[in-house]
């Protein structure tokens, strides 16, 4: 299993990495991460995209699901035939918003060892393609600024943990308003309160706690998502069946 990972994932990464390292004029590791941040974003942009699509189905229906649950508080085999006929009647698959992401998982995750195991230059030598020059040992200084491969960056780890915390909080702030006096309405706001902390402060962490590669990563990966987020925002338009009321 983990060969094939390797050979399907970490390598293709892994030599896409060096063989925009080796085109770049100034041999600029930082920019190369960038490169291929941007590339990956761009090949995962249709599923990420059917994502926002689906979250913002289920956050359009929140209302009503809301509804039904007061409508049917005390029978919970109730409530669960009329969510079942109401998302039948809506065509949404309540689970159609972690198939995108679940696909895009084991890229992630390739990733997380490209930039914390592959910046080492033991790391990537015997996994380079025959066509993909080996050009030895990296420059890993960012524009001069700082090395990649070094971790304990505090600047990086707050300005990481800082555009996570932007992206969190927009995730929270497109999400609709609960039903007034629900159960689950006091419960989801001070869960999307924690989140809102919470998330930021292990990022921030764990960009401290590895090398910056990786925290490069995430920040650049982050800003491509808000960006992403923000279009989405502008281009989506509500769902004009969602305005049914749902029924038993």
């Amino acid at each position: 299993m983990q060969e094939l990972f390797t050979a399907v994932f970490y390598q293709p990464l892994l030599n896409l990495l060096i063989w925009t390292y080796n085109i770049l004029p100034n041999h600029d590791l930082g920019l190369s991460i960038i490169i291929l941040t941007i590339l990956v974003k761009l090949a995962l942009y249709p599923l990420s995209w059917k994502q926002l699509e689906s979250q913002k189905q289920l956050q359009d229906i929140q209302p009503k699901i809301e509804a039904l649950k007061a409508q049917y508080k005390d029978d919970k085999q109730g409530l669960a035939q009329a969510q079942m006929k109401f998302f039948k009647e809506e065509k949404i698959n309540p689970l159609s918003s972690c198939l995108p992401l679940l696909v895009q998982l084991p890229f992630l995750i390739a990733l997380f060892y490209v930039f914390t195991n592959g910046l080492k230059d033991e790391g990537y030598a015997n996994l380079l393609y025959p066509f993909i020059q080996n050009p030895g040992t990296l420059n890993h200084t960012f524009l001069g600024l700082f090395s990649l491969s070094q971790s304990q960056n505090i600047i990086l780890a707050v300005i990481v943990g800082g555009i996570q915390f932007w992206q969190s909080k927009l995730m929270i702030a497109k999400r609709p308003p609960k039903v007034p006096g629900s159960k689950d309405e006091d419960m989801a706001a001070v869960m999307s309160k924690q989140m809102m902390f919470f998330m930021p402060i292990i990022t921030g962490v764990m960009t401290y706690q590895f090398p910056s590669g990786l925290g490069l990563y995430w920040f650049f990966q982050t800003v491509l998502a808000i960006g992403q987020q923000y279009l989405f925002n502008m281009t989506a338009g509500p769902r004009s069946s969602t305005d049914r009321t749902p029924h038993s």
